[in-house]
């Protein structure tokens, strides 16, 4: 194996990390000396969030990258095999939403597809295109940052709470935890560790603090101890806070 690909700090992509839990994420794998690859939609609002980071000293990496469009992860892959020649752990955080209140039954299925694109097919198509870059890894980890409700087992927003609402958002999530679980399942022996995660209701909006929200610092947490897994750590499974969650 080419000495270039497994000298130097390791090397880790948030998706839509421009705002919010992919931001922090960011922040705080930075801070341990790891190259972040921060990326989001828009190169312009990646190279804004990157910039108080690099100010401190961290080696964050801004770029663009549409996880529902073929052509801007291949042409991100390329980059990274250049500059890199792997990658060390992808987290798919990308994430859509619609309406809070949509229902099965009266879904607008247009905007559902949108979320479906990006929560499931985006996080799928990235995984499938970053892979060969992963299994240049020696340490390589796939987190999906997943939802409790896209679980059977949340009691306070799971699938069957609140009268169905949340819909279409609540299915992709549990369809990437089934993604999860086909990747983990095919990966077995190779050494690389895919893992759901939920970072629980966190406060990444004004007044979410008055639904029993916790700090974005927390959420992002979640997503943390999964990147930072031993070799000997789970694959497979869906965890928020490191604690085992039902699906």
């Amino acid at each position: 194996m080419d000495d270039k690909k497994q000298t130097g700090s390791q090397i880790v992509l948030v998706t839509g990390a421009s705002h919010g839990i992919g931001l922090e994420v960011c922040r705080q794998l930075a801070g341990t000396g790891v190259t972040v690859i921060l990326t989001a939609r828009d190169i312009a609002k990646a190279s804004a969030a990157a910039r108080p980071l690099i100010e401190e000293g961290q080696d964050v990496r801004p770029y663009a990258l549409d996880v529902a469009q073929d052509e801007s992860v291949r042409a991100l892959a390329n980059v990274l095999e250049q500059a890199f020649g792997r990658l060390d752990v992808l987290v798919n955080n990308a994430a859509a939403y619609v309406d809070w209140t949509e229902k099965a039954t009266t879904a607008d299925l247009q905007a559902a597809h949108v979320v479906l694109e990006t929560n499931l097919f985006g996080a799928w198509r990235t995984t499938q295109i970053l892979l060969p870059l992963i299994r240049e890894s020696q340490h390589g980890r796939i987190v999906n940052v997943s939802s409790g409700a896209g679980s059977h087992g949340d009691q306070q927003f799971g699938l069957t709470t609140n009268r169905g609402s949340v819909a279409s958002y609540g299915i992709s999530k549990a369809a990437l935890n089934a993604l999860t679980s086909k990747f983990a399942a095919e990966l077995e022996g190779t050494g690389i560790l895919v893992n759901a995660v939920c970072p629980g209701l966190t406060a990444t909006a004004p007044g979410m603090e008055a639904m029993g929200a916790a700090p974005v610092e927390k959420g992002a947490s979640s997503v943390v101890w999964a990147v930072q897994l031993p070799d000997n750590g789970p694959t497979g499974g869906f965890f928020r806070y490191g604690n085992p969650l039902p699906w």
